[in-house]
């Protein structure tokens, strides 16, 4: 693999917070006073208190705050205020659900950069970037469960439970801003390696398909190329070729769900080991070895670099994962095309 780690170059999903504001849940007949925090600052009240008052309908939360129950430094304020740091902020007695202790086992991933600001993992594939959706818990309520004493982490951006490779999580509320900021601008460029099924041939392809999400019957989430859908691009370069596949880098300039997937897929270039968008009959037959050829038992589709701007120095940072083992002992046992 000594070409891959010569061959570099320079789309984003954004991720939205998650996580409850670490305050333990008052009694239903107490007044709070809590004092905003760094990391808490910037965010808008009704968010903050959709944040921390879990299990209240949103409705409840716009009527405390239409009524003035909610003060901020004795106050009233509008729902569109933004919280400062040093803020007393006043939560009225309001009824939360029970707070549910984590079930999610603390566990670490391989760290590719981390400072006061940013941590960047390594995410292995099969394991989801959060929970819900039939998951219990994912590498952020991992990792949560493995720092106890982080005062904030979030998800910056999201990948496939299926895809490997770089993930930004931000320690920081002003980080996490700042980085959101730069992927609304279209300014970080995040580029995956991919391995298809079939006879690519253009050195660099522009693909352009619009893209509508949908849920399955039994509610799974799925996306198909429509006329009336997200305008998404995807530039493809091609870095090698094989008998049957072609091993791509595809670099997102918008970040829609299962992009790289269905823009392929629609084009007649599935990627190997596909579950939802794949050659069904290909992928069965790919995960047992075959002759000289190893097996592939996951999806063929790894976020291998991200290039964007650090949210306190004002420095570009370009980060890089390496191509994970299985990925390349399958690549090692293909025949290569000159």
């Amino acid at each position: 693999m000594k070409d891959l780690a010569r061959f570099s170059g320079k789309g984003p999903e954004m991720a939205l917070p998650a996580r409850s504001a670490q305050v333990s849940s008052p009694s239903p007949a107490q007044v709070q006073l809590l004092t905003i925090s760094e990391e808490e600052a910037g965010q808008r009240i009704d968010n903050f208190l959709l944040r921390i008052c879990k299990g209240v309908p949103k409705s409840h939360i716009y009527r405390v705050l239409r009524s003035g129950e909610v003060r901020v430094n004795k106050g009233r304020i509008d729902q569109t205020y933004r919280l400062l740091e040093g803020d007393t902020v006043r939560v009225p007695p309001i009824r939360m659900a029970e707070k549910q202790a984590s079930s999610a086992p603390g566990a670490e991933f391989a760290i590719l950069f981390e400072d006061s600001h940013l941590l960047v993992i390594d995410k292995p594939a099969g394991v989801a970037v959060h929970g819900g959706s039939g998951v219990s818990y994912g590498v952020i309520e991992q990792l949560r469960a493995a720092r106890p004493d982080a005062k904030f982490l979030e998800l910056v951006h999201r990948l496939d439970r299926e895809t490997s490779g770089v993930l930004l999580l931000a320690k920081k509320r002003s980080a996490l801003t700042n980085l959101h900021e730069q992927i609304r601008d279209g300014e970080p460029d995040k580029r995956y390696w991919t391995l298809v099924h079939g006879d690519w041939k253009n050195p660099r392809q522009h693909i352009k398909l619009p893209l509508h999400k949908y849920s399955t019957p039994d509610g799974e989430r799925r996306v198909r190329v429509q006329a009336d859908g997200m305008a998404s691009h995807t530039i493809f370069n091609l870095v090698r070729r094989y008998d049957e596949f072609a091993l791509l880098e595809a670099e997102l300039k918008t970040g829609r769900t299962h992009q790289i997937r269905v823009h392929l897929s629609s084009s007649g270039f599935p990627i190997a080991g596909d579950d939802k968008y794949g050659d069904f009959a290909l992928n069965r037959n790919l995960q047992k070895a075959d002759g000289e050829r190893a097996a592939l038992k996951r999806m063929f589709l790894h976020a291998h670099q991200i290039t964007f701007i650090h949210p306190e120095s004002g420095k570009q940072m370009t980060l890089n994962a390496p191509l994970p083992p299985d990925c390349e002992r399958f690549l090692n046992s293909l025949k290569k095309v000159s």
